[in-house]
């Protein structure tokens, strides 16, 4: 699986906005400048993560875009699944009828078992984990 600069982005964005959660509503432009995106792909990026109550904005001449919720409460998984779906790393895991030898493969059993592990990760970690830029390699 390849993730979407949609996905990438999210998750640089809802960083960002974790990081300056204390100063207030954040703007597009500050966000655009400090993550190297361009202003009009981070208001198109911004709506899917408004709609899924993950960012909320804020009207008028100190307004912009806050958290929704708390850092720890927002998983990469939730970024991967609304910007890209569930996705399995194989067509054949989530479409067995796709391939007529699915029933007896054991290859697709372990890229079934992969997509679940990639998952648990991405859910396991959240905002809260990726803001403060300790993030380490878990085993």
């Amino acid at each position: 699986m390849k993730l979407s600069t949609r996905s990438r982005y999210g998750a640089r964005i809802l960083v960002d906005l974790a990081r300056h959660d204390n100063k207030g509503p954040v703007q597009i432009g500050e966000i655009s400048k400090r993550q190297d995106i361009s202003v009009k792909y981070l208001e198109q990026l911004i709506r899917p993560l408004k709609h899924a109550k993950l960012v909320k904005s804020v009207r008028g001449p100190k307004g912009g875009h806050l958290l929704a919720k708390n850092p720890e409460e927002i998983s990469l998984g939730q970024i991967v699944r609304l910007f890209e779906g569930q996705s399995d790393l194989v067509e054949c895991v989530s479409r067995p009828d796709k391939c007529h030898m699915a029933d007896d493969c054991q290859v697709r059993l372990a890229w079934k078992d992969a997509t679940r592990v990639l998952y648990e990760k991405l859910d396991s970690t959240t905002i809260a984990d990726l803001m403060e830029g300790n993030y380490s390699e878990k085993q």
